[in-house]
């Protein structure tokens, strides 16, 4: 597992006061800090050092957050980069739309350094948790290997972003369990992440479209299971 020190952050935020606040606690904690004020410039410093983490403001000048996120995921590159979005309450914000575009979380402002860290450390913990899984899992027609993170259906490579791809193998894991919404979000986000029930079933309905409707099955009012049946 990666230290604090071996994590490199992008920090995105049109608010020099943000971006001071932010660099200052994670680079105090070991983190490698590079910073941009808007969404151009996140997707061109991205490709420069190759961030694990991005934190990323929502209304920004030049490009917004949101076309911002979704560009990045378009990238193989960054497909299993942690993006995490920073958002004020007072705006109009919808989080399916954030999940659309591949985001993995939200900190609202006023940003409190302690519970952002608490949320890094957190992303850490799920990345030790995965360390210690089976690398390979073949369920159905579709064949899931941990280490690269590609899934196999057939000859076919399918990439998936971070997320959709620990849905699907953690379903796949146990194939033919039903795991309710709530099950799925703590195992997957943990429950140091916000994140609503909903984000579960945007998630679902992307890797359905990438690996096939049979392989995930609905229970209805309960939640969802992999299907080999």
């Amino acid at each position: 597992m990666q230290t604090a020190s071996h994590y490199k952050v992008l920090v995105v935020d049109d608010d020099s006061d943000i971006v001071e606040l932010l660099q200052y606690n994670l680079t105090r904690e070991g983190y490698e800090v590079s910073t941009a004020d808007n969404g151009k410039k996140a997707v061109e410093m991205a490709k420069q050092v190759k961030p694990d983490i991005i934190l990323l403001d929502v209304m920004m000048p030049v490009m917004d957050g949101i076309t911002a996120c979704r560009q990045l995921r378009e990238q193989e590159e960054f497909r299993q980069t942690h993006i995490i979005f920073l958002t004020a309450r007072s705006e109009e914000f919808s989080e399916v739309a954030a999940f659309e575009a591949g985001a993995d979380d939200f900190i609202t402002k006023p940003i409190k350094p302690r519970a952002l860290l608490s949320r890094l450390a957190a992303f850490a913990r799920r990345e030790a948790q995965l360390e210690g899984q089976d690398k390979v899992i073949e369920a159905g027609d579709l064949k899931i290997d941990r280490t690269s993170f590609a899934v196999y259906k057939g000859e076919e490579k399918i990439t998936l972003p971070k997320k959709e791809f620990e849905l699907l193998a953690f379903l796949a894991a146990t194939p033919n369990k039903v795991f309710t919404r709530e099950e799925l979000l703590s195992n997957i986000w943990g429950n140091d992440v916000y994140v609503i029930a909903r984000t579960v079933d945007v998630h679902v309905r992307k890797v359905r479209e990438k690996v096939g409707e049979g392989n995930i099955k609905t229970i209805k009012g309960v939640g969802y299971k992999f299907n080999t049946d």
